[in-house]
């Protein structure tokens, strides 16, 4: 059965290390919606550091999840020390339980204050396509599906939730119910 792979990217403010509050804000509301979406019905995994490095994302040790890459337009820094950005990328049961975790709960919350953390850019800040049951997206499949999305709009290759295809091509249409749910 497809899953649904997600790959979001965002370029902050300032750098992860910079001391200042709002950085500390986002990283503690960064921990607890990762925590929080984990335990979402329809989560399956998403990729970490195999040695948990805070903050290290370029050299880092990704596993099957392949070496960390981002954007050709991302124009920031790649140390542990200039590195501003924050790239997500996960795999989900399907369309429904990923976009209800992003739009409701601590997630929702957090979107409404991205604009604290994060530039606008005028890009995507997130891409949706399918892949086959045991696939492990990379990182380079997000920025590639990324860009693709940017360059060409949404089409079964690379689409967002709200212009979304199903794993078999054709268009669909996904919208909170009421209480909350897809």
């Amino acid at each position: 059965m497809p899953q649904l792979a997600l790959y979001t990217f965002g370029v902050l403010k300032s750098p992860l290390v910079d001391p200042a509050p709002l950085t500390r804000e986002f990283y503690d509301w960064g921990e607890a919606v990762y925590r929080k979406t984990g335990q979402h019905p329809g989560y399956l995994a998403r990729a970490e550091t195999a040695g948990g490095d805070r903050g290290m994302l370029f050299g880092a040790d990704w596993g099957a999840w392949g070496e960390f890459a981002v954007p050709a337009w991302y124009d920031k820094g790649r140390t542990v020390e200039t590195t501003a950005l924050a790239a997500t990328l996960s795999l989900w049961t399907g369309l429904s339980p990923a976009f209800d975790a992003v739009y409701t709960g601590l997630h929702r919350e957090a979107l409404n204050r991205r604009y604290d953390w994060f530039e606008r850019t005028g890009r995507p800040n997130h891409v949706c396509w399918w892949v086959s049951d045991g696939v492990i997206p990379t990182w380079q499949d997000g920025v590639s599906r990324l860009e693709h999305l940017h360059d060409h709009g949404p089409a079964p290759r690379a689409f967002t939730f709200h212009h979304s295809f199903g794993p078999e091509g054709s268009p669909t249409r996904t919208t909170l119910r009421p209480g909350g749910s897809a």
